[in-house]
């Protein structure tokens, strides 16, 4: 005999929702920036809630978990490249292309248009490369060490790194987000990408803007004896050279080439322990800290030290230090516990058909084009709030919202493009989406910090709201030219 599944309702689909958002607040208010760990707790319990709801629905506890392994397994990948980003972290530290990056960084870039020009040098990249965590974990590690040496705010740093990088990525041909949103809606990849400028470029006009005003004055409380003082810190410790830079450039080599994402960061890893071993002989030694060891053994723990506990500076320079001491697979544990959490919670919302009816319901609402667009916008944030993955905000509301735009005479490619400004956008200002937790580990600031710095990935799903209700940029639905060519 066939069990009875029963549709859940409007209530049972927000109870868990609304659980989540309290613990969330709480969690938040009690601990404040120590929240992160707390956070887990509050997301594996409203997966619970998730779960009981689904069981009093119909569903077993056998196939809710199921449901909830399969959504994880999902971020198997974006799990794997954080410990490898910590690693890749810790051995260019230890290897001096950090430290050389930073200390010629601070020579070329003025304060008063850091902002302005890591946005805008983030966007080239990310054009060139097509990913935004690369951009990050290359070039935005960089700049962060930059902004903490002139004294700049770490979350303005933080946005204009990632407003630049996903900018770059949104129009990039070689974006797998970009490629996704055409390919859900079945439209061509560069008619996708023409139609994306119209909420792009204004929205990256004033994100440009806006880090321009940001950056005025922001070099009025830099003193230049400390700058050539942590200079001089870093020159003791490491061998400073343009050579140090190659780990980076051999990187990004691979990325524009479009080699695996994992392998690559291998690769920048192991070349990042090469030149350690190579160049920075004693400091590699000095890390291991272990004078019982002969000098080959203590080379391979300070290697292997780098790579799982991180670059840990002790020169007695306090700001050098702060700036340095960071990286290691062990510093993406809490991120990657937080996202294996988001994503149990996700898997039970989906597999419980809790999440399609919070789409539903957003869909009864639907009177106007502005409407079908704010409900786009608003399931996309949804799912990346719910679901905490990039990929699926674009698929799910892709899929479920289809058949609503072509039945109001709107083409598909609007549909493409707002789940590019709301799904793949906003998914680095959610703290537990694998997005937000990935950017908030690799740059070393809090999401809460740098999100309302993220100039670009605001602005963009405004835009659309804006040109939904002014009939601004609509493409009226063509099923000649609508489908991929």
């Amino acid at each position: 005999m066939s069990k009875i599944i029963t549709k859940p309702s409007l209530l049972d689909a927000i109870t868990p929702v609304v659980i989540l958002i309290t613990m969330l607040a709480g969690t938040v208010y009690v601990f404040g920036l120590d929240s992160f760990g707390p956070n887990q707790v509050a997301l594996i319990m409203a997966a619970a809630v998730a779960a009981m709801i689904g069981i009093k629905n119909g569903h077993s506890w056998k196939e809710i978990e199921q449901g909830m392994i399969d959504t994880i397994a999902v971020s198997l990948q974006s799990l794997l490249i954080l410990l490898m980003v910590g690693a890749l972290i810790g051995s260019w530290i230890l290897s001096g292309t950090v430290p050389s990056m930073i200390y010629y960084g601070v020579q070329l870039m003025s304060p008063d248009y850091f902002y302005l020009t890591a946005c805008l040098v983030c966007a080239l990249l990310g054009f060139s490369i097509g990913s935004s965590w690369t951009v990050a974990g290359t070039l935005g590690i960089g700049l962060m060490g930059i902004a903490a040496a002139l004294d700049l705010s770490l979350a303005a740093s933080a946005g204009a790194i990632i407003s630049g990088a996903y900018f770059g990525d949104k129009l990039s041909p070689l974006s797998e987000t970009t490629n996704l949103a055409a390919a859900v809606t079945s439209n061509n990849l560069f008619d996708h990408i023409q139609h994306m400028l119209w909420t792009t470029i204004p929205g990256f006009l004033i994100t440009l803007v806006l880090f321009f005003i940001l950056g005025i004055g922001s070099g009025t409380n830099l003193v230049i004896d400390d700058i050539e003082t942590l200079q001089a810190a870093m020159q003791e410790t490491f061998k400073i050279s343009p050579l140090m830079l190659i780990p980076m450039i051999l990187l990004l080599t691979m990325a524009v080439k479009k080699l695996p994402a994992l392998s690559t960061l291998i690769c920048g890893t192991l070349a990042g322990c090469l030149f350690a071993a190579v160049f920075q002989w004693d400091t590699v030694i000095a890390l291991a800290n272990d004078s019982s060891l002969n000098e080959g053994a203590a080379v391979f723990k300070g290697l292997f030290s780098s790579m799982f506990l991180g670059y840990s500076s002790d020169t007695g320079n306090a700001s050098l230090d702060a700036l340095l001491s960071k990286g290691g697979m062990s510093s993406m544990l809490t991120t990657i516990g937080l996202v294996i959490n988001a994503m149990a919670f996700g898997g039970a919302m989906r597999r419980t058909g809790l999440l399609e009816r919070l789409v539903e319901a957003a869909l009864s609402r639907v009177k106007s084009a502005g409407d079908l667009i704010v409900a786009t916008v608003g399931t996309c944030i949804g799912t990346n709030l719910l679901a905490a993955d990039q990929y699926l905000s674009i698929v799910i509301p892709g899929q479920m919202f289809v058949k609503s735009y072509e039945e109001r005479q709107l083409s598909t490619i609007n549909l493409a493009r707002t789940l590019e400004d709301s799904g793949t956008l906003t998914s680095a200002l959610v703290p537990w989406n694998t997005c937000g937790a990935y950017m908030s580990a690799t740059l070393g600031v809090s999401t809460f910090m740098y999100a309302p710095f993220a100039f670009f990935n605001i602005l963009c799903p405004i835009i659309a709201v804006i040109y939904g209700y002014s009939q601004i940029a609509l493409q009226e639905h063509r099923p000649a030219t609508d489908k991929q060519a």
